[in-house]
């Protein structure tokens, strides 16, 4: 997915089309996540990229993707561009540590 959403809309609440803007982003998410797994895979990873415009566009966690909304709503963008996109990862397992 890569989008610019706009923060404002002429005919709806500003919370309500911010809310269906997360929606659209978590459903996006988790229709991703169904896709089946290529072999040798564990999990769906995603790539994200959030700021301004896709020029000036930042890498963030996904957990961070509320956070980087709020703060462009705080900073009165009048819109945002996101861009997710999912690739295949595996875990790593770790080696349990020894205090001696």
């Amino acid at each position: 997915m890569k989008k610019t959403f706009k923060l404002t809309h002429e005919k709806l609440n500003q919370d309500r089309h911010i809310d269906a803007t997360r929606h659209e982003i978590r459903k996006y998410i988790k229709r991703e996540r169904k896709r089946t797994l290529p072999e040798g895979a564990d999990y769906w990873d995603f790539d994200c990229r959030f700021g301004a415009d896709a020029g000036i566009s930042d890498e963030i966690h996904l957990s961070e993707i509320d956070k980087c909304i709020n703060a462009a709503i705080e900073d009165e963008f009048p819109s945002f561009y996101l861009e997710i996109i999912a690739k295949p990862g595996t875990r790593v397992k770790r080696e349990p540590e020894d205090d001696d």
